[in-house]
């Protein structure tokens, strides 16, 4: 069984042909008269494509520029919220930390303390002060 031709080429080989066609019998069957109308057609689709393109580089260049300070806004929101969140961030590391070293602070007091009542309490086992 032979694989599956696309059918693509015979599509487009049928529009080309229609197209003829169509050119031809509007211009009476006249080759040379088909083609200029042809000509005619193409150019003044071109010439439509064409005088659309500036105006809708002005209206994208418009949409960019809203989109972009849209972008910008939304992006200098975001930094604030992030620079806010790391002023949080480094309060709440500095307040950590100081607690840490009271507490550090205390331990040491409280352990030196003891230190020098076991000192004091050895020290008199051996007939010292």
């Amino acid at each position: 069984m032979a694989a599956p031709k696309s059918k693509i080429p015979l599509a487009l080989g049928l529009t080309a042909a229609g197209g003829v066609g169509y050119y031809l019998y509007t211009a009476g069957g006249s080759p040379k008269v088909a083609e200029k109308q042809f000509e005619k057609d193409i150019s003044a689709a071109s010439a439509k494509i064409k005088s659309e393109i500036p105006g809708r580089s002005t209206e994208a260049k418009k949409e960019g520029e809203k989109l972009a300070s849209q972008v910008g806004a939304n992006y200098d929101s975001a930094a604030e919220r992030a620079r806010a969140e790391l002023a949080k961030a480094e309060a709440y590391g500095r307040d950590a930390k100081n607690d840490t070293l009271k507490k550090i602070d205390a331990a040491d007091r409280k352990i030196e303390a003891k230190a020098s009542e076991a000192k004091s309490g050895i020290s008199s086992w051996f007939g010292g002060k």
